[in-house]
């Protein structure tokens, strides 16, 4: 079988973590939401009436557990990310429920593992 590439394993742990979180009762809001220069949301999902921004950080045969990868520039990244998707769909960040979650995938088993750290990032 041919080594999978980075992106062919963030594919299929990003799509394993909708499933998860639709599984967990989220709603999928939107997946892929890029803005331009800074980056993308991997998913922005619904948790009752909490707008949440999911980082999926998904790891196959690798040292080291995919959550530590969130270093401080990527979490600010995704605060700046957060603020630009409220900030496009008119919602004022100081009056709405919202958060940043990591979602961690380890694909090195017979079966995904999922770590969910909820508020896992906060302003910073």
């Amino acid at each position: 079988m041919a080594k999978r590439t980075r992106s062919e394993i963030g594919s299929d742990g990003e799509r394993l973590a909708a499933e998860y979180l639709i599984s967990q009762g989220y709603v999928i809001r939107e997946r892929n939401w890029r803005y331009t220069h800074v980056g993308e949301i991997d998913i922005v999902a619904e948790d009752g009436a909490a707008i949440v921004f999911v980082e999926v950080r998904t790891r196959q045969l690798e040292v080291g557990l995919a959550e530590q990868s969130v270093n401080p520039a990527k979490q600010r990244r995704l605060v700046r990310l957060a603020y630009a998707w409220l900030d496009e769909h008119g919602h004022n960040p100081d009056t709405l429920d919202w958060r940043i979650d990591v979602l961690a995938v380890q694909l090195d088993g017979p079966q995904p593992r999922f770590s969910l750290y909820q508020n896992a990032v906060g302003e910073l």
